[in-house]
Parts: C-alpha cells; structure tokens; sequence
C-alpha cells in the first residue's frame, strides 16, 4: 500500500472535505472531457493554430500514367478511338486516355517498366526516365501546348541580361 492510502486509512472522506463534497459531475466540472477549453486539459492538440495551409488556388493537380502502361494498353487506346495508328507508330495523348484528364491541371508520363512499342506521346509533364523508354523504343515525347503556354509565362530571365544598364 502506498503512503498516501496508508495516510487515509479510517478517514470518511479522504480529505474532501465533508460528506456533503465531491458529490456530482459538477464538483469535478463535468463529465468527460467536458469544457476542454483551457480546463481539465483533455484533448489539447486541437486547440490554437498550427502549421500552415497553402491557398487552394496555388494547388496544381497532377495525375500520373506509367509510360509502361501506355505501352501495353495502345492497341486497346486505338480500339477504343482514343489513339491512333501510324505506320507501325500509336500516336496517344496522355490526356485522352487517362481517367479524369481534363479535370486535372498536369497530367505527367512516368518513367518505370519498359516500353517495346514506338510511341508518340504528348503530356504536360514527363519525368526523365519516361523519356528516355519512350525514345529507346523508337518514339517520341512531346510536350502538349498546354505545357508550353505555361511554362512561356514564367520563363525567368538571368541577371546578366538585366544588368546592362
């Protein structure tokens, strides 16, 4: 037994007080976690700001495809009519094929698995690796104008060339 139970052995009340104290939910203010709000401390993390929350209309949505999977599903694009055939070439736009694709503002080609087909495909974004599959099988990465418009706009221009003055 510890030495505060041993203290209060043959005590009535344990040091509340009287027998008329420590009676309902309102001597320990209230049930629960009830009045979090800088008082019994339950639940803390909620309370105050914390981190930082980017503005919606900075947020660019991104929806990926593998290079890969353009690979083997071209003949199914073609059936389908979203691609087309030329020569031995398919000629896909990422945006056409992929689900929800012109609700999303980049759609990007990755890079991973390997591609055996030529293929000549236009996106807003590849990565380096979907590149060079798409150009080791013969084909061919374009950018859609999409991509270009608006990298045109926020083209940067270096120091040396303002510094003329």
């Amino acid at each position: 037994m510890t030495d505060k139970n041993r203290r209060q052995r043959g005590s009535r009340t344990h040091g509340g007080g009287t027998h008329k104290n420590r009676r309902g939910a309102g001597h320990r203010g209230g049930r629960g976690a009830a009045g979090r709000s800088k008082h019994e401390y339950h639940n803390y993390g909620p309370l105050g700001k914390h981190g930082f929350k980017r503005p919606e209309d900075s947020k660019t949505d991104v929806l990926e495809v593998k290079a890969q999977k353009l690979d083997e599903d071209a003949a199914l694009y073609v059936a389908e009519g979203l691609a087309e055939e030329d020569g031995d070439a398919y000629v896909i736009d990422a945006r056409d094929v992929v689900d929800d694709g012109y609700d999303v503002d980049v759609v990007k080609v990755l890079g991973g698995g390997q591609v055996r087909r030529e293929l000549r495909v236009t996106a807003d974004a590849f990565t380096a690796g979907a590149v060079e599959g798409i150009e080791s099988a013969g084909g061919e990465a374009t950018l859609s104008e999409r991509a270009e418009t608006a990298s045109d706009g926020s083209e940067n221009t270096s120091d040396d060339e303002t510094d003329e003055a």
